[in-house]
């Protein structure tokens, strides 16, 4: 299926050019994307916004926030040929898929955006899961990648894969790594759900440390790399909180009045929890984000999960 844009926009081509120098093309604009949208709105003038998506029923929406939708699919290669030459920078947040050891979309939008050599700059949203369990030990970017999880290894491919395109077209790439994300209003982002399911967390010496970003501040971080990411660099999109996963629950439970959920051994959550929550309460570490301060030159208005949890 070919990239259609939703009707009622004026073609590129009509656009001023103090318009056209500045485009963003945003794949994968669910709720951070939307963010990065909305605060592009508001503090980049002359930004002119795109996003791809591959559902028509969002046309009106999207268009409704200022962004230019284009229909399109990054399992269908054929449908993304309009990408190559539409925009300099692109904030890539869409998800690999959720089987398989590679990530063919993330494959599929770089062979499409070759063909224009348009693109000057590329972010992408990778995952923490790249490092696999660090023992709650505490890091920088530095920290060589070990995937424990198809779904970290899937991640990890497509970072290889942008970097290895980004070196060969001359294009600054950056990554960021991101850890768990959640606001108020963000759909299932928010621990009060889970509290209230009264799911178990582990007790104390099985806990793991776990890292978070608000998403308002995650936008933020995005949009901050579009501008002043490094080449080939690698940033920690997390903030202050130093946290163990049981803590984190016991906090957002004490705000919002709700009880401590209960706590568990890691013999017992073997038998009472999903595989996937299992994953994540088998990943113990603590991300340094001094790179992300000292570079992007991010001030995180929700440094800690206190005032992000109440934001």
């Amino acid at each position: 299926m070919p990239l259609l844009n939703c009707p009622a926009r004026a073609p590129l081509g009509a656009l001023p050019r103090r318009l056209r120098r500045t485009r963003l093309l945003i794949i994968g604009c669910g709720d951070v994307g939307l963010r990065v949208a909305r605060q592009s709105s508001r503090g980049d003038a002359g930004t002119r916004l795109y996003a791809l998506t591959s559902q028509a029923s969002r046309c009106e929406a999207l268009r409704a926030l200022g962004i230019t939708p284009l229909i399109g699919n990054l399992d269908d290669a054929a449908s993304l040929r309009r990408l190559a030459a539409l925009a300099p920078r692109v904030l890539h947040l869409a998800p690999p898929p959720q089987h398989g050891e590679g990530d063919p979309r993330t494959l599929n939008l770089l062979r499409t955006l070759s063909r224009a050599q348009a693109v000057q700059r590329l972010v992408y949203a990778s995952t923490t899961g790249v490092y696999g369990d660090a023992g709650g030990a505490r890091f920088d970017e530095t920290r060589p990648t070990a995937p424990a999880s198809s779904r970290g290894q899937r991640r990890v491919a497509a970072e290889q894969s942008i970097r290895a395109w980004a070196l060969r077209q001359g294009v600054v790439a950056s990554v960021l790594r991101i850890p768990g994300i959640y606001a108020l209003d963000r759909p299932g982002g928010h621990p009060r759900e889970r509290l209230l399911r009264g799911t178990p967390v582990l007790r104390d010496e099985d806990d793991v440390h776990t890292n978070h970003i608000h998403a308002d501040d995650l936008a933020r971080i995005c949009r901050a790399a579009l501008w002043r990411g490094a080449p080939q660099r690698v940033y920690h999109a997390c903030d202050d909180s130093a946290l163990k996963m049981g803590a984190y629950f016991d906090l957002a439970a004490d705000l919002c009045g709700l009880p401590r959920p209960p706590r568990i051994s890691r013999e017992q959550a073997r038998v009472q929890l999903s595989p996937m929550l299992l994953s994540f309460m088998s990943e113990s570490r603590q991300l340094d984000n001094r790179r992300l301060k000292d570079e992007l030159r991010v001030a995180l208005r929700h440094p800690h999960v206190r005032s992000g949890l109440v934001a």
